[in-house]
């Protein structure tokens, strides 16, 4: 990855605070939007909450790499962890238009992320999930 930052946190939810932080103070050095600011956060917050919250087998601590660059006009992310083996992308797309209390569970959260990045890639190397996701800027 080019330039950019890259943090390695702890899977604790306490964590995302950093992540929030480091993205913000690289969209105001990049000069993003508030509004696009607010949706990288919103993004990494949703896919870490749920490695965090449902990933890990045992309550030890277990390292997270968060990574983000601009690449040509690109932003770039890279989400790598130990956590069991989930592909968000074969994740069932949530019927938005049926009433709420009709709806089951779970998958909105995927369903954002789908909707607000431009490419979502993921592969399971070594016992390391990778996420890549990219946002045309």
């Amino acid at each position: 990855m080019l330039p950019g930052f890259s943090l390695r946190i702890a899977n604790r939810l306490l964590e995302l605070d950093r992540v929030a932080d480091a993205v913000e103070a690289f969209g105001e050095a990049h000069g993003l939007s508030a509004k696009l600011r607010y949706q990288l956060r919103l993004v990494l917050d949703e896919l870490l909450t749920n490695t965090i919250s449902y990933g890990y087998a045992d309550d030890g601590e277990h390292g997270i790499q968060v990574g983000m660059a601009e690449e040509g006009g690109r932003l770039r992310f890279l989400l790598e962890d130990d956590a069991r083996p989930f592909d968000p992308l074969t994740a069932r797309i949530p019927d938005v238009n049926a009433p709420v209390d009709e709806r089951p569970i779970g998958g909105l959260g995927i369903h954002l992320v789908r909707s607000i990045m431009d490419r979502v890639a993921y592969e399971r190397v070594g016992g390391i999930n990778r996420l890549v996701l990219e946002k045309d800027i």
